[in-house]
């Protein structure tokens, strides 16, 4: 029978021979009894998880599944053309867990070494991989094309760590420079081309070395001058060699020379014709750069004046058209006013003309009637009228300078002759009408009187 203690016991030793595994760590367990296999079975490899593991029977080992960040540093390291560089990559990679073969492959290889370890192998593979590229590689090809040489060094390092249970999960290449000013010099006609190249083989290897040491001191003088017997003739023919030699020594190295004044001259030419293109794009820059400028200030010009200009052409168009219409219209109006004003006049002169008709009909029906006497009584009603129309002269005069020959003198003289002008009027009234006016104003008197009585 068992109790809830054993239960509980039996729990707590599974869970002891059960150790929990972080997910980036690989479990390999092996079978055995104290380190002796008595099972042939294949080992157990668990990514992540629980397992069993029984003490004394089987062993467990662990390999890290995290991802490995690798500087891939290479040092002066020659590249196709000899140009030494040092290239720095950063690359990430990591044991699959999810591939039995990578994994049995990585378990093979990397079983009980540490993460460091397994780093420090990953890099010196990928490290060699990534010198070999270098050196099939020019500096132009690796500095300029990126991305090509990324990719060969991944799809290189991919090819060979996966047999090691390692997969390249990416590669970039960091930085690239070199300590002979050899990237800043790329524009330098191949750094001179190659130091004219190494100065023409150092000047022919020393001119063969000195055409291997006089070809070996024209063997040994031709043999001591062939014992001493063609001394003469061999001293002869070392001399006119020597000379030939000396003639064609002078000649190659006067051609050496002037091939070098030469390609020193093209070079000159050459920097001399780019300065020109430089120069001619900055000029041609600097003609953008005006034609722009011209561009702008016509443009503000425009802003500035022709368009204010125009507003004000518009307003002062507008401004007269108003004053035109206001004109115009003013000008209605007062035709308007002048021709309802002169309906008005001309109905008032209608007006009073027909009264003054009226009135003149009236007058002549008094005339009619009273003749003598209405033009007695419209005598004496304009006498003083006449009187002040005949003494305004004399009323509007500023001086009056009278000369008297003898009778009245001063105002009396000036009424006097007033009064000649008005007793005067009957006879002018009597030759225009034939009316004699103080006989009619006699008539008109006594009428009256009697009248009256």
């Amino acid at each position: 029978m068992i109790d809830g203690r054993d239960v509980l016991n039996f729990r707590f030793l599974c869970l002891r021979f059960a150790p929990a595994l972080h997910p980036h760590f690989l479990r390999f367990s092996s079978f055995g009894i104290c380190g002796f296999s008595f099972c042939r079975s294949p080992p157990l490899m668990i990514a992540g998880g629980r397992v069993f593991v029984f003490p004394c029977i089987q062993q467990i080992q662990r390999i890290s599944l995290n991802t490995l960040t690798l500087n891939v540093k290479s040092d002066k390291v020659y590249t196709r053309h000899g140009v030494p560089i040092s290239v720095t990559g950063i690359a990430q990679m990591k044991i699959q867990g999810q591939n039995k073969q990578m994994l049995a492959a990585a378990c093979q290889m990397f079983m009980g070494k540490s993460e460091p370890e397994i780093s420090q192998i990953a890099l010196e593979t990928l490290e060699g991989h990534q010198r070999a590229i270098i050196a099939h590689l020019t500096v132009e090809e690796i500095y300029k094309d990126r991305k090509k040489f990324s990719e060969q060094v991944f799809k290189v390092a991919s090819s060979d760590l996966v047999n090691m249970g390692i997969s390249v999960v990416s590669y970039t290449l960091k930085d690239v420079h070199d300590d002979q000013d050899y990237l800043n010099s790329l524009g330098k006609g191949r750094t001179a081309q190659v130091q004219k190249d190494a100065r023409i083989g150092e000047a022919q290897n020393k001119r063969d070395a000195v055409i291997r040491e006089a070809h070996a001191m024209q063997v040994k003088i031709s043999a001591q001058y062939k014992n001493e017997i063609d001394m003469a003739k061999a001293q002869r023919d070392y001399e006119l060699k020597k000379a030939a030699y000396d003639i064609e020594v002078n000649t190659k190295k006067a051609e050496s020379e002037m091939a070098y004044q030469l390609q020193v001259a093209k070079t000159k030419q050459r920097i001399e014709e780019e300065k020109m293109q430089v120069q001619v794009v900055e000029r041609t820059q600097q003609i953008l750069l005006q034609e722009q400028e011209i561009t702008r200030r016509e443009k503000e010009l425009e802003a500035k004046v022709k368009k204010p200009a125009e507003a004000e052409r518009y307003r002062l168009e507008k401004l007269a058209e108003a004053e035109r219409l206001k004109m115009i219209m003013e000008a209605e109006a007062e035709a308007e006013s002048i021709r309802v004003k002169g309906e008005a006049e001309a109905f008032a002169v209608e007006a009073k003309g027909r009264a003054e008709a009226e009135q003149m009909a009236k007058k002549a029906e008094a005339f009619q009637e009273y003749k003598a006497g209405a033009m007695v009584d419209m005598l004496l009603e304009k006498l003083p009228l006449m009187a002040e129309e005949i003494s305004r002269p004399l009323c509007e005069a500023n001086k009056v300078t009278m000369v008297s020959s003898g009778g009245e003198v001063g105002v009396a003289k000036l009424s006097g002759e007033v009064l000649n002008i008005m007793t005067r009027l009957p006879e002018t009234v009597e030759k225009l009408t034939g009316v004699n006016i103080s006989q009619v104003t006699r008539l008109f008197y006594f009428y009256k009187i009697s009248v009256n009585f």
